[in-house]
């Protein structure tokens, strides 16, 4: 599940429009949230409150296998609305797949004006955990420079008696400062990155074929874009009568490249990968619908017109390093990936495989099949509702060619996320569970 910090931070920058996955540095988001997801290790608890809407408090312990903490502070110039965790939307909450909806222009926040006078305020994020009882310290300040520039500073601070004596003879210190620079058009998006510990300059460059997505559509306009594409009863077409897709999958492709240099290793490296993406079914994306618009309601009871898909190919021409992921979401509640690196020097290689599965709580509800046999014309939805069934959990596995397989549940208990995970080596006869643990987070917002 996502740590606090992280879920706040998606929704601070939910709220000020900006798109983080438009970067390179997510390229594999998809694939990874099935394949390198983090299985909790020992007995982990963590308890946030959010007093008001500006400013949040988070907690955690760490009980075994060692015993340390910590606290954490954040703070935000714009209100967000941070759910509790027995309230929240589920899938907000965790690492999933999902097909991402068409890039799109950063938003430009509605100006605010006092007696004539623009009183429009610069957005921004503080925070800042300290940790017991080490005390390391980490901070990070994000903020809007212009509509389409965000710049983000990160730091660590550990104190000297942390530092090991092997990293103190070779003159390394775990503290650093590392400045984030972020140009996004939605068609192009650049980011500059400088780290002050081993001197590195990085540019990473992420470019997206095809039109760009719209922005928040009214009412209106939703029910002009989907009679046009949708026809049937009255001349609107239902979801389950779209016309086959042809000449196999439909939708967009992205490449990327990044190049960086560190002064102090003396060492360069590049990368440069290709992304494909099935057009989402759900145009514009579910946040941004109005919820009382009329073309939203009821339900659909049709498949999707093509798997919700995304494939992805890394080169690193310098390290000879290859890898390519294919995943895809076979049925409403399962989602499959695999992945293949293989290093053209050393000829080593590794396949792994992973699937996550949503489980659901069934809801008495009125039959779908009613609704549509009903007198009105049955209303065509833009996202797949989940009035009808609760989630109520999602179990992850993965397994790779290095006999290591990786077991997870997240689910919600009362008003609680709980992570429950076992990582296995079958080739050790001796050790073959790796890890084993438990996490458990409550936040809440009143």
């Amino acid at each position: 599940m996502h740590p606090f910090a992280s879920y706040v931070l998606r929704s601070y920058y939910k709220a000020t429009g900006w798109n983080e996955d438009n970067l390179y540095a997510n390229f594999t988001r998809s694939s990874s949230a099935i394949l390198d997801f983090s299985v909790p290790r020992g007995l982990h608890l963590s308890i946030s409150k959010s007093p008001n809407s500006l400013f949040k408090t988070t907690y955690s312990m760490t009980a075994m296998p060692s015993l340390n903490g910590s606290v954490g502070y954040i703070f935000t110039s714009c209100d967000l609305d941070v759910k509790s965790s027995g309230s929240g939307r589920f899938k907000d909450m965790i690492e999933r797949f999902k097909v991402y909806d068409q890039p799109r222009r950063p938003e430009r926040r509605e100006e605010e004006w006092l007696a004539g006078e623009n009183v429009t305020k610069r957005d921004y994020l503080m925070y800042g955990r300290f940790y017991l009882p080490t005390g390391r310290l980490d901070a990070l300040y994000s903020t809007r420079l212009s509509p389409t520039v965000q710049a983000l500073v990160a730091a660590i601070s550990d104190p000297p008696s942390n530092i090991p004596a092997k990293m103190h003879s070779r003159g390394g210190d775990p503290s650093n400062i590392m400045l984030n620079l972020q140009h996004d058009t939605g068609k192009w998006c650049t980011e500059y990155t400088w780290s002050a510990e081993d001197g590195m300059w990085g540019v990473r460059v992420l470019h997206n074929f095809g039109k760009l997505g719209l922005h928040n559509e009214s009412t209106e306009d939703l029910e002009k874009i989907v009679p046009s594409k949708l026809e049937g009863r009255n001349g609107v077409k239902r979801v389950d009568e779209e016309d086959a897709v042809e000449g196999g999958l439909k939708g967009r492709v992205s490449v990327g490249a990044e190049v960086y240099f560190s002064a102090k290793e003396r060492s360069a490296g590049v990368s440069t990968g290709i992304r494909f993406t099935t057009q989402p079914d759900a145009t514009p994306p579910s946040f941004q619908v109005p919820s009382s618009s009329p073309v939203l309601a009821g339900t659909s009871k049709g498949p999707p017109s093509q798997p919700p898909t995304t494939i992805t190919a890394l080169f690193n021409p310098m390290l000879g390093h290859m890898s390519g992921a294919y995943t895809a979401r076979v049925s409403r509640d399962l989602a499959l990936s695999s992945r293949f690196d293989f290093n053209v020097y050393s000829y080593e290689s590794e396949w792994a495989m992973g699937a996550e599965w949503w489980m659901r709580r069934r809801a008495v509800l009125q039959d779908a099949d009613e609704a549509i046999d009903s007198v009105a014309p049955p209303k065509i939805p833009l996202v797949h509702p989940e009035s009808s069934e609760d989630v109520i959990g999602v179990v992850k596995v993965r397994a790779s060619t290095n006999n290591d397989v990786s077991l997870m549940w997240e689910g919600r208990l009362r008003n609680m996320l709980v992570s429950l995970g076992v990582v296995s080596d079958f080739s050790s006869r001796s050790k073959p569970i790796k890890a084993i643990g438990l996490e458990v987070s409550y936040f809440s917002s009143e």
